[in-house]
């Protein structure tokens, strides 16, 4: 009798091991939580995505006027070969403060774009929305690291538009220029994820 349930006893556990790997590979693999710096290119993503949108929309076949806004951040002098210098503290708060300069003109560009009845004021108002969005998320992330907060520059906004066709060439001009922030911003944010990882 004994040998009995010992060779039953066995057996079952024969089969339970022949099972193992039937079990384990049914178990969901669990998914990779974003970290934040994830957060932060992928919503700079979005915003380049809602940019790109917005110049397909309101496309000019003509050359626009440049130079309307004169406090928008320097990108002349940003550069592929800068990103793998870039200090951490130093760039988050930079982006930040660049932010909240885009956030002031844009916020303009909508109101001007409500009073001339423009089609892109429920997008502008979206991408508005998305920029205090990453605005928000760039700050937590500065609390985390202990990042200084910088003093955004004065806005030099364009004065009175009187045409329709004046907010739409400011459009075209602001949306340019921030497309291509967006674009160094997600390559520095990338850049930057390493180092965000050996702080904490």
């Amino acid at each position: 009798m004994k040998l009995l349930l010992d060779s039953s006893s066995s057996l079952l556990f024969s089969l339970l091991l022949a099972q193992l790997p039937v079990f384990t590979s049914a178990s969901p693999v669990p998914q990779r939580r974003p970290s934040d710096m994830d957060k932060l290119s992928n919503q700079t993503k979005n915003l380049i995505k809602l940019t790109q949108e917005l110049l397909r929309e309101h496309a000019f076949d003509s050359d626009v006027e440049p130079h309307r806004f004169r406090s928008l951040p320097e990108m002349s002098n940003k550069s592929a070969n800068d990103l793998n210098n870039l200090e951490l503290k130093q760039t988050l708060s930079q982006l930040h403060a660049d932010l909240k300069l885009y956030e002031h003109h844009f916020e303009w560009l909508n109101k001007v774009s409500k009073k001339h009845h423009h089609p892109a004021v429920p997008k502008l108002v979206e991408m508005i929305r998305e920029i205090k969005s990453l605005i928000n998320m760039l700050h937590r992330q500065m609390l985390r690291v202990e990042a200084p907060r910088l003093a955004p520059a004065t806005p030099s906004l364009p004065p009175h538009l009187p045409y329709q066709f004046d907010v739409l060439q400011s459009s075209h001009e602001l949306l340019q220029h921030f497309k291509l922030f967006c674009d160094w911003a997600y390559r520095a944010l990338i850049s930057l994820k390493p180092k965000v990882t050996a702080v904490q």
